[in-house]
């Protein structure tokens, strides 16, 4: 009985931040790739969540060939919950790997901001936005679908 009160417990600080439907998304501020902050604001109407390496994959293939500022244009941002890779691994070679890119990627190195967005860890997670406030919610598990989704979105 111990055990599951301290599950519930430990679990509570998770579902006390994820954001529903109708909700204002809190502020946030995350280092790019090339060590350049962004905060998240009212501007942002997509917001893109990538929990493991396949998941940004598939960004990384839904945005191949996309003419720099392709996401910035449909005021698309990307995060990438980057805390469980190793920190040696990530300073030494996947953060570079990362600069070139031809989009930004937003790092949460330390499980900040995408635990706030809970979801399924091999999808890519789409956050609709308006005003700053959480309209819909889709998951990709494909970088083809992804691709096709962004494509609807009038820059």
């Amino acid at each position: 009985m111990k055990f599951l009160a301290v599950l519930m417990l430990s679990l509570l600080p998770v579902w006390s931040q994820a954001v529903e439907v109708g909700e204002r998304l809190a502020p946030w501020t995350l280092l790019d790739q090339f060590d350049q902050a962004y905060t998240l604001d009212d501007q942002a109407q997509i917001l893109l969540v990538a929990r493991s390496m396949d998941a940004a994959k598939w960004v990384d293939t839904a945005l191949q060939g996309q003419p720099k500022g392709y996401l910035e244009s449909r005021r698309g941002v990307f995060v990438a919950d980057i805390q469980r890779m190793p920190r040696l691994i990530a300073k030494l070679f996947a953060v570079p790997a990362m600069q070139s890119y031809n989009y930004r990627v937003m790092l949460d190195r330390d499980a900040r901001v995408a635990p706030r967005y809970p979801g399924p860890v091999d999808k890519v997670l789409w956050l609709q936005l308006d005003n700053g406030k959480l309209v819909a919610q889709r998951e990709y598990s494909s970088g083809a679908e992804l691709r096709q989704a962004l494509e609807q979105v009038k820059p």
